[in-house]
């Protein structure tokens, strides 16, 4: 139970500092407008190293269904923890963008504009064409798991695959590598729960002015993340059987 509890904790930082910036960049009347793409790409890295750090010794600091699902394939982490880990990680996502939510209530009520609202809480593309942003996504989340077999000192056997807290800055700096180099057609969910939670928050909370929130595009952070998971699995299997 209390590696579950540790996801959950770690995954609603993750989603804390990242959306948070998200929210302090987009939405009217903050004091954080200017911070734009780099202040983005810098604050997730942050956020991760945050959520990495403090769930890593405990849970294994997955924080994400496609890293999840990706070390089960390989082996290295049981499919029989993987429902209450992705279950955790969903749940921790919602609960971040929660208190996102409450944190910027003022500025939520002055923003008009309802695709920065969503933006706060799921990634959305700049330019919409589902296979190719699904095509990003599976590139983006194919790097970070592919990274995290390695920084993790990944090898084969039965042995299981998990961070630890030395590892949360290695991790950090891959994923702001990622949303340097390949966010900006789609935002880089690489995470489903980090989309599909917030998402679903955004349809339930009461916020003025938010609109719809777009269950249309949804799919493509979920699949493209998991199958860019399951690639990177495959990739390490093979590598690794030819060592």
């Amino acid at each position: 139970m209390i590696t579950y509890i540790f996801e959950f904790i770690g995954t609603a930082l993750l989603i804390l500092i990242g959306n948070g910036i998200v929210a302090n960049l987009v939405l009217k009347g903050t004091k954080g407008s200017d911070s734009g793409w780099t202040g983005i790409s810098l604050a997730w890295g942050i956020a991760v190293f945050i959520g990495v750090f403090v769930s890593a010794d405990t849970s294994g600091a997955h924080l994400n269904p496609a890293v999840t699902i990706g070390l089960a394939v390989a082996g290295k982490f049981s499919w029989s923890l993987a429902p209450g880990y992705i279950l955790a990680q969903i749940l921790g996502a919602m609960m971040g963008n929660f208190l996102v939510w409450l944190n910027y209530k003022k500025q939520y009520e002055a923003t008009e504009d309802t695709g920065a609202i969503l933006a706060t809480f799921s990634t959305s593309p700049a330019i919409k064409s589902p296979f190719w942003n699904m095509v990003t996504e599976i590139i983006g989340a194919f790097a970070l798991v592919f990274g995290v077999f390695y920084i993790a000192g990944g090898t084969m056997g039965d042995s299981p695959v998990s961070l630890g807290s030395l590892d949360a800055l290695p991790v950090a700096l891959l994923v702001m590598g990622i949303g340097f180099g390949l966010g900006g057609p789609t935002g880089y969910a690489i995470n489903p729960a980090r989309d599909f939670g917030p998402r679903l928050l955004h349809s339930i909370l009461p916020i003025k002015n938010k609109g719809k929130s777009d269950w249309g595009y949804a799919w493509v952070p979920i699949v493209g993340p998991i199958i860019g998971g399951v690639l990177a699995a495959f990739l390490f299997m093979l590598i690794e059987t030819l060592q």
